[in-house]
């Protein structure tokens, strides 16, 4: 089976990348990296990928007028190098509905808490504030509803009585790092498909 063509998407650190560049290097998962692109040419995520020899691009989205003249340029810039599935790994950007509808069912997201609860930011600031007893990541397909789009796997972890949102965060980013890898696994095997925005995993309906 040939490797899964990707892009992975960063605007920071790029843990995520690394794990997934981490996988593949240990041939548990069977995907090739295309490139890594980033709105931030300071992102740590880019000195990963230039490790391994990834191709790296910088789209600064200070450089443009407007969210869509910013993401017309990023999907040009994707489509240069034909992946068949987008990684967003900590991509700090709102993006616009045509976007978002022109990858739809081809673009993926990682999001650090249990959706549809706290979209957006600081969530585990907010889970903590809540009181909450089980915190988590969800991974889940790009629709133009923010951190609404399907979702294909979420992972729980116990919000311990003297957790701050530094040790909860770790925790959670332990767990990114397994399952983020193993969901683009699941693609590259012809396990998940998108019907009528309903995710279908092995034929079946998925729900969470």
């Amino acid at each position: 089976m040939n490797p899964l063509p990707i892009v992975v998407l960063i605007s920071g650190g790029g843990s995520n990348l690394q794990s997934i560049i981490d996988r593949i290097a240990d041939k548990t998962l069977n995907a090739r990296l295309c490139a890594v692109i980033s709105n931030k040419a300071d992102a740590y995520g880019i000195e990963r990928a230039k490790k391994a020899n990834i191709p790296t691009e910088i789209i600064d989205h200070k450089q443009y007028d407007s969210r869509e003249s910013f993401d017309a340029e990023l999907t040009q810039c994707i489509e240069k190098y034909q992946p068949q599935l987008i990684i967003l790994a900590g991509f700090m950007r709102i993006l616009t509905d045509d976007f978002v509808n022109h990858f739809y069912g081809r673009m993926i997201n990682i999001h650090p808490s249990l959706l549809p609860k706290y979209r957006g930011i600081h969530t585990h600031q907010r889970a903590l504030e809540a009181g909450d007893n089980t915190h988590g990541l969800s991974i889940h397909y790009v629709s133009a509803e923010l951190d609404g789009g399907p979702i294909i796997l979420q992972k729980s972890v116990d919000i311990l009585d003297n957790d701050t949102e530094e040790s909860l965060a770790q925790r959670v980013l332990v767990q990114e790092h397994i399952a983020y890898p193993q969901v683009i696994q699941w693609f590259t095997e012809g396990r998940l498909q998108l019907t009528d925005n309903q995710v279908m995993m092995d034929g079946k309906p998925l729900t969470y």
